[in-house]
């Protein structure tokens, strides 16, 4: 047996990764290959290159060791032969698999929470992502301390990116203050987040959230909708900070429009949780855009995962449009299969920008839902008038005896604001 899990490796080189699955060969739904290419995936974003992969279709996993002795020995020496520096399983594991596995394979282990977990350190930019990041990671590594070792592997490599660089691992206590005070910090940015949605829907500005499987194209979209240069890669968890900016309508009235974290298959809930502060930003929208890889063979599962986490937070009364991305991909009967099957769903290329129109126009039909016809009277001078003008739609204005009657298509929002001393008639919607 090579080396020890202590082990990390030098000069910047990639780690040599073995993959593990387990699988009962009764559930139909679930691929197990596909499992483990999206594992392959998630690996090569942290920084690995794929040398092993291990399928083992068992009726249960071991309480011990997840696969069995049996299964764990050949696993150990395939390892070895392979000279394998982690090995990632495409499930979770508890403390006592983790640590059997580790005496018996003698390398890193990791399970699929963690490998996401340091992919998401590696990618959290600014203090909120970072904070999240790390409350997850604490979080998921506290009951990992209890009567373990494997403290002893952190000090380089996949796994050990974030809080693992620091000592707090070395006393439960000081996790747990740490804990304590990252979620205080947390429900600071929660707050703020609260104050600004509130402004937001103060001045009445309608909000799109882009949401997605990862890697479905959202931040090409986002920019092709925005004009704005953001990051896009075909990888998974580019985009972990939401970014908002403006998009005006063809009738000159804006809304808001926000790229948001990829989803994925199984997403560890303590990352669901750590991002609350961020994903209520989804919940809170106007519209979703929910955005769809046309040319995925697993597009029906990833469709499901991200209604998944949508409900777990919150967003599934959100109205939301369906936009099949990278169509361009698909020839023309594929095509036309796709849009029979959802026939009201959009059909976009986002790298080429085919399809912009006609989603900007589904985003301002959608929203125009929440839209009602008013004739308003106001004082002149009336600061309101100019709200009025900026977020509605103006069929007439008249002044006449000492006031001021405008006739406007409006937000239903907005109409609290425009109430007394305001005088409305509304006229249906």
């Amino acid at each position: 047996m090579r080396g020890s899990a202590s082990r990390s490796l030098a000069n910047g080189a990639r780690e040599r990764a073995a993959l593990v699955g387990l699988f009962s060969g009764s559930s139909r739904q679930f691929d197990p290959e596909h499992s483990l290419d999206e594992l392959a995936g998630l690996a090569a974003a942290a920084g690995a290159n794929v040398v092993l992969r291990v399928l083992q279709e068992r009726r249960r996993p071991d309480p011990a060791t997840f696969l069995g002795s049996g299964k764990i020995a050949s696993l150990a020496t395939a390892c070895d032969e392979a000279r394998v520096d982690v090995v990632i399983f495409d499930n979770e594991l508890s403390p006592a698999q983790l640590r059997n596995i580790e005496e018996a394979v003698g390398v890193k282990v990791l399970d699929r929470t963690q490998l996401i977990l340091d992919i998401f350190a590696n990618r959290a930019k600014t203090r909120e992502g970072k904070l999240q990041v790390e409350l997850a990671q604490l979080k998921y590594l506290l009951p990992r301390l209890i009567g373990s070792a494997a403290l002893s592997r952190l000090g380089g490599g996949i796994g050990t990116r974030g809080p693992g660089e620091t000592k707090l691992e070395t006393d439960r206590r000081r996790i747990r203050h740490r804990v304590s005070i990252l979620s205080g910090e947390i429900d600071v940015v929660r707050r703020r987040r609260s104050q600004l949605r509130d402004r937001r829907h103060k001045t009445a500005v309608p909000t799109v959230a882009l949401v997605g499987y990862t890697n479905a194209g959202k931040t090409t979209l986002f920019n092709t909708l925005t004009g704005e240069e953001a990051v896009a890669s075909d990888a998974l968890f580019v985009t972990l900070d939401p970014l908002v900016r403006k998009v005006k309508l063809p009738d000159r009235r804006e809304l808001l429009v926000s790229d948001t974290v990829g989803f994925i298959e199984r997403l560890p809930h303590s990352l669901v949780a750590a991002f609350r502060a961020t994903l209520e930003e989804v919940a809170a929208a106007d519209l979703l855009i929910h955005v769809i890889d046309a040319a995925s063979p697993a597009r029906e599962r990833h469709m499901e995962a991200v209604r998944s986490v949508l409900l777990e937070v919150g967003a599934a009364p959100v109205p939301s449009i369906e936009v099949f991305n990278k169509c361009d991909r698909l020839d023309a009967g594929e095509r036309a299969r796709l849009q029979a099957l959802y026939p009201g769903a959009l059909c976009v290329s986002a790298l080429r920008g085919d399809g912009r129109e006609e989603l900007i126009a589904a985003m301002e039909a959608h929203l125009a839902l929440d839209t009602t016809i008013a004739r308003l009277r106001f004082e002149p001078g009336d600061e309101r008038i100019g709200l009025v003008y900026r977020l509605g739609r103006i069929f007439s204005h008249v002044a006449s005896d000492g006031a001021v009657w405008i006739e406007a298509e409006v937000p239903r929002r907005v109409l609290p604001r425009l109430q007394s001393p305001a005088r409305i008639e509304a006229r249906g919607a």
